[in-house]
């Protein structure tokens, strides 16, 4: 506890950090993303802290806050191109070009992107005598043609380099395939991570994006077209980077994967549980009666139809022919014909 709380007075929170350097939120991002002001981790697992002594620094430059917010001042195209004293056309052919590269964007009313640069790379490309042609002369023609076939190098220029933003804040290997992974599509993900369980680790370390508007909104879809790699060379770039940083990331630690675990009470129920009997096979079909004995025990005469005990046995038999057959027999003859049917019917 004690060297929690050490640690604690010895950091800032973000966004206490941010109003100690006198930035407003998206300047202090944007140093963090710059490596103008550096951060730690969190010992209790709450992210990114600065240190004390980082303020202490910042503020004690010459000219601060002056000097950091310059630093961290970014125009559109508007003011890009006045402050590089060329046309807004221009300006948005050498973006296209890929020869001034934006910082950030985000999306009008319209939903129109509107691309951001850092002011201090402008007056760099602006100062670069090399650079003096593409100013002020004619553009050439190999390049014009590139324009003319729909040549437009800021989304991809952009995610390179917000990509580079995300893995200098990553410190785990983990967390940085998950940074690549980011800016490939689902698809590719999975055909390059075919383990659900290490894509679930990769989800966990997935860094989160500025909102663009509501989840599933028009905007929210033309801002993810915008992250996500788009061009086959630079998707092979990505495949290629996420293959390496998996790599290293499996020979760190292995993906969680959930354990067949049995409760204690279920445990302890199979161990006292008394073993259950063994089902009985099918039984013997019933024998048939054999043709000495035909009748059945419902088929045998009553005590009515008996002959009793009590009287006395007879002397000697009526007399009778000898082609009909005694009562007796064919009582006997009609019931056993009975039996038949019944079983056989």
């Amino acid at each position: 506890m004690s060297g929690n709380t050490m640690t604690q007075s010895a950091t800032s929170s973000l966004s206490r950090a941010a109003r100690e350097l006198e930035l407003r939120r998206g300047e202090f991002d944007l140093a963090l993303h710059l490596g103008c002001v550096r951060t730690v981790p969190d010992e209790g697992g709450g992210g990114r802290r600065v240190a004390r002594t980082e303020i202490d620094r910042m503020r004690s430059e010459d000219g601060f806050p002056e000097s950091l917010r310059e630093r961290v001042k970014v125009v559109g195209t508007t003011e890009g191109a006045a402050l590089m004293e060329v046309t807004t056309a221009r300006f948005t052919r050498l973006a296209r070009l890929g020869l001034v590269v934006p910082v950030k964007f985000y999306l009008n009313r319209y939903r129109a992107v509107v691309w951001l640069y850092l002011a201090e790379e402008l007056r760099q490309f602006t100062a670069d005598k090399d650079n003096a042609l593409m100013l002020s002369g004619r553009t050439p023609e190999g390049l014009r043609d590139q324009l003319e076939a729909g040549l437009d190098l800021r989304p991809r220029n952009w995610r390179g380099r917000h990509m580079g933003f995300l893995l200098r804040q990553a410190e785990d290997p983990w967390a940085r395939a998950a940074v690549v992974a980011s800016l490939l599509d689902p698809v590719q993900v999975a055909e390059i991570v075919s383990d659900p369980y290490e894509r679930a680790y990769l989800n966990r370390f997935r860094p989160e994006h500025a909102p663009h508007g509501a989840p599933d909104s028009p905007a929210a879809h033309l801002a993810s077209r915008i992250m996500t790699a788009e061009d086959p060379d630079e998707i092979s770039w990505f495949r290629v980077d996420l293959g390496q940083a998996l790599a290293e990331a499996r020979e760190l630690r292995a993906a969680p994967r959930p354990t067949a675990k049995v409760p204690p009470s279920v445990a302890v129920s199979l161990v006292a549980s008394p073993p259950v009997a063994s089902r009985p096979g099918p039984t013997a079909p019933e024998e048939r009666p054999k043709a000495e004995d035909p009748l059945t025990a419902e088929d045998r005469p009553t005590t009515e139809d008996r002959p009793r005990t009590e009287d006395p046995p007879r002397t000697e038999d009526p007399p009778m022919t000898e082609d009909r057959p005694t009562t007796e027999e064919s009582e006997r003859s009609r019931r056993l014909l009975g039996w038949l049917r019944r079983r056989n019917p």
